[in-house]
Order: C-alpha cells, then sequence, then structure tokens
C-alpha cells in the first residue's frame, strides 16, 4: 500500500523537485463568472446579503492549457473573515497557469453563521462544480479541494465529511457527490482537541460552549478514514498562530490510514503567506505543489 511522504525543509534549494513549468503564460481575459450557491436561499440563512448568500467565483484556464481539472478554493480569516483576495482569487489565478480550473468560495462566516453552515457551502460548491463539468468543461473525477488556516480547516473538513449524493433529489446538484477527490491543505487549521488548537476558529466555528462530541467529530485528524482524498500539506515550523503539528497530525492519520500524501515544512515563515510571493523559500511551495499534482495524473489534459 502506497504511503504518504514526509519532506522536512528548511531554507533549502528544492533540488530533489523540478519544478512544472506553468510558462507564465497570462491567464484568460474573460470576467470570472460568479455562481450562488444556493439561488433561492441558503439553508438556515438569517437574512439576504450578500453574507447569506455563499456563491463561488469561477476562473477557467485558457481553452488550450485546460487539463479538466478544478479546485475549490477556500480562504482563511478565522472563521470570521475571508482573506479572499491573496488566499483567494490570487491562487484560482495560479491555479490557471496549471490548466486548471479555480472556484473562489466565499462561505458563511460567524458571528452570523457557525457550523454546519460553512460545510454546507464547500459540499455545496463541491456538488456544483461536478453538476456543471461538462459545460466548464471539467472532468468530474478531478475536483479537489484546497484552503488556508480556517479555510484549511474547512477543506479538510470537506476530505473527512462527505457523502455520495442523494440519487433521488429532484435537485441535480444534490445528487453529486461531495467527497472531494484531493485536498491541498496550507498552513491549515486541523485539531480542535490538541493543544495545537487556535481557539479563535474553534469560537468561531463552534460557538462559546460547544458539545464535546462536536468538538471531536470536527477535530479532523481523527476523522481520516481510507476513504479520505489524497493530500498535499505546506506549513512553517515557525508558525506560531497555527502550530504546524495540525498538519503533522494530520499527515500521521494518513499514513495510518494507508492514504497518499505529502508534507512539506519549511524551517521559517510566518503565518498567512499565501503563495509565499514575499520569500525566496516560501514561493518553492506552489511549484512543489504543482509537481505532486503532475504526479496524480492531475495536469494531464
Amino acid at each position: 500500500m502506497k504511503l504518504a511522504a514526509l519532506i522536512v525543509l528548511p531554507l533549502v534549494c528544492l533540488a530533489m523537485h523540478a519544478p512544472v513549468d506553468a510558462e507564465d503564460q497570462p491567464v484568460s481575459e474573460v470576467t470570472p463568472e460568479v455562481v450562488y450557491l444556493w439561488p433561492d436561499g441558503a439553508p438556515g440563512a438569517v437574512g439576504n446579503e450578500p453574507l447569506d448568500q455563499p456563491r463561488i467565483t469561477v476562473y477557467l484556464p485558457p481553452a488550450d492549457k485546460a487539463t479538466g481539472a478544478a479546485v475549490v478554493v477556500c480562504p482563511g480569516g478565522g472563521y470570521q473573515h475571508l482573506a479572499v483576495t491573496y488566499e483567494g482569487h490570487d491562487v484560482a489565478r495560479w491555479l490557471n497557469t496549471l490548466g486548471v480550473a479555480g472556484m473562489v468560495l466565499e462561505y458563511r462566516l460567524a458571528p452570523r453563521y457557525h457550523h454546519p453552515a460553512p460545510l454546507q457551502d464547500v459540499q455545496r460548491a463541491l456538488r456544483t462544480v461536478r453538476a456543471q463539468a461538462s459545460e466548464w468543461h471539467l472532468k468530474a473525477d478531478r475536483i479537489g479541494v484546497l484552503g488556508f488556516s480556517a479555510g484549511g480547516h474547512l477543506a479538510s473538513t470537506a476530505a473527512t465529511h462527505f457523502d455520495a449524493g442523494d440519487a433521488n433529489s429532484t435537485d441535480a446538484v444534490e445528487r453529486q457527490s461531495s467527497r472531494p477527490d484531493f485536498a491541498i491543505l496550507c498552513y491549515p487549521v486541523i485539531s480542535f482537541t490538541s493543544e495545537a488548537v487556535h481557539s479563535g476558529s474553534r469560537k468561531n466555528l463552534l460557538g462559546e460552549n460547544p458539545d464535546a462530541e462536536l468538538i471531536k467529530s470536527l477535530s479532523n485528524e481523527l476523522q481520516v478514514t481510507a476513504e479520505t482524498p489524497p493530500t498535499f500539506l505546506v506549513h512553517s515550523a515557525a508558525d506560531k498562530p497555527v502550530p504546524p503539528e495540525n498538519s503533522i497530525l494530520f499527515f500521521q492519520a494518513l499514513r495510518k490510514a494507508g492514504v497518499p500524501g505529502e508534507l512539506l515544512i519549511f524551517e521559517q515563515g510566518p503565518h498567512g503567506f499565501g503563495l509565499g510571493k514575499d520569500d525566496p523559500a516560501l514561493t518553492q511551495w506552489p511549484k512543489v505543489c504543482a509537481e505532486w499534482m503532475a504526479k496524480r495524473g492531475l495536469l494531464t489534459p
């Protein structure tokens, strides 16, 4: 059985990885499409303002570069706000250079919403992309999820809490599976039970005094099974708000379950480094991630 591979990197050259050539081509000039996940109102919505209307912004790659893969991107922000530019739209544009469609998810947030609203939103986003796969020239078995920080918690929740869809639903979207085919977790919040917990994200998602079983069910290192999709993780050992133990715990759970994965830990770097544009070392992680995707066949048209 193929097990996950661990890579621990200080500030060194990544000679062991040949970067995928994205050719630095410009992305499509077409204005991204905004798709509301529930046009008639989200379940449990408490109003009809923009913050009550979860949606995805759809960035499709140039047709001649498209691989058929797509990624639902979950920006971070502690379940209270969204870093939608550098952990959202910028990431979708990077994915486009690889020939991958980027779907930036704006999910519901505290204090207006708590669990299960964000999970409902990411699951609906994955179902929507599958339901629209033909229209967007995607492959329904190449739909992944990517998340940063608290968005990484949401992405890891999608990767560990999913269903095959409701075959009897009159809603074509709800008939689709919510299981991502792969996951990319960037300095993610994972554990709600260990000393590495990011208490702000837990409080914003679950409220002041959540039930112990609910805390455990959303401590996602405890929810990994053999059905969890292959996962790429990146973190900084110097991350204090969300310690790297979060990624390590998830990686260890992948190994125990026999799920392929890769863990990249940099010696230095702050929390929230996004695509790492301001640091010569951190800028390498998107290249390593692209190589991982290529090895999984996700970048082959």
